[in-house]
């Protein structure tokens, strides 16, 4: 065997009846492509969930909840395992519209996307959302922010936590609850920013689109450590490492799960060792890229984790 060699690559047995986190362990054994970087990210991720001096940090970007992802964020907002969320606003929109009753649906094949026009039915690769749902959303945003007083100025994330306490269910609803701060930096792509601004036509309400950067940064100059689990990347990936540069810190705890490649240069897809680069994780840092539908590697990183937690 040459110096370059690690442990052998064991043959992974699967059996009926076995746990997520016992299968995960049988990927960790043969321990080769995006099955031997999960169950490495699974083993980041729960040593920063251990780490009681951790802030923990967490990124949601792709269309991850009308994919039935957003369950998962609530529960692990309301288990305490996330201390910031970082999110687009598309990702919150369709939060609050599952929150206020409607559903997304399952699509079919048999149809066109000018049938679907034709029949005010939105689609999201296999997902189907009828305009009905952006009626009852629109009824009940403008709602909140009639509760606006005419001249204040209120911080993205302050919007946020005011439209979660008028919510019983969801991400936006969890993080009212267990007082976390959602950061949305791009609200304006979104319905959520696009329902604002038609409020904004006729009311004197001012978003201020930095008022939330002192409590940001304030909450990691004063963290001891910082961990991050970035789902896809875009925007709130890069707010979440940039977030550290102002600092002489970095993260030292990183995963990122992705299926955008990183030799077009793009941020979704670059590694997190690029991240080292810039400093934005520290050169000790343990961390992990998981290449492949977030929808699987989601679920599989948070429920094999959860199973070693309560063993």
């Amino acid at each position: 065997m040459t110096v370059h060699c690690g442990d052998a690559v064991k043959q992974a047995a699967v059996r009926p009846g076995m746990t997520v986190g016992e299968l995960l362990e049988q990927l960790g054994r043969a321990g080769a492509y995006n099955a031997g970087s999960l169950w490495t990210a699974a083993n980041i991720y729960e040593r920063m969930l251990r780490d009681e001096e951790a802030t923990r940090f967490f990124g949601l970007a792709g269309a991850m909840v009308p994919a039935g992802m957003g369950g998962i964020v609530a529960d692990l907002i309301r288990r305490g395992h996330v201390d910031v969320l970082v999110s687009t606003g598309a990702n919150l929109t369709h939060d609050i519209i599952e929150a206020i009753g409607c559903h997304h649906y399952h699509g079919t094949a048999a149809c066109s996307d000018v049938e679907l026009r034709d029949e005010d039915i939105n689609r999201i690769y296999d997902v189907f959302l009828p305009n009905e749902a952006f009626v009852r959303f629109e009824e009940f945003l403008q709602g909140v922010y009639g509760d606006l007083a005419e001249g204040s100025v209120i911080s993205i994330s302050g919007l946020l936590r005011m439209i979660g306490e008028r919510l019983d269910t969801g991400i936006l609803a969890a993080a009212a609850e267990k007082e976390v701060p959602i950061y949305c930096p791009a609200v304006q792509d979104s319905m959520i920013g696009l329902q604002y601004w038609l409020f904004s036509q006729t009311h004197r309400v001012v978003v201020d689109a930095f008022a939330d950067m002192p409590a940001l940064l304030d909450r990691c100059f004063t963290a001891e450590r910082a961990g991050a689990v970035l789902v896809g990347g875009g925007v709130p990936k890069n707010y979440i490492l940039q977030s550290m540069l102002m600092t002489e810190k970095g993260f030292e705890y990183a995963v990122q799960l992705t299926g955008d490649r990183p030799d077009l240069g793009g941020l979704s897809g670059a590694t997190l060792d690029e991240a080292r680069s810039w400093g934005k994780i520290t050169g000790e840092a343990t961390a992990a890229t998981v290449y492949g539908d977030a929808t699987i590697n989601l679920p599989l990183l948070v429920a094999a984790v959860l199973e070693r937690l309560e063993a």
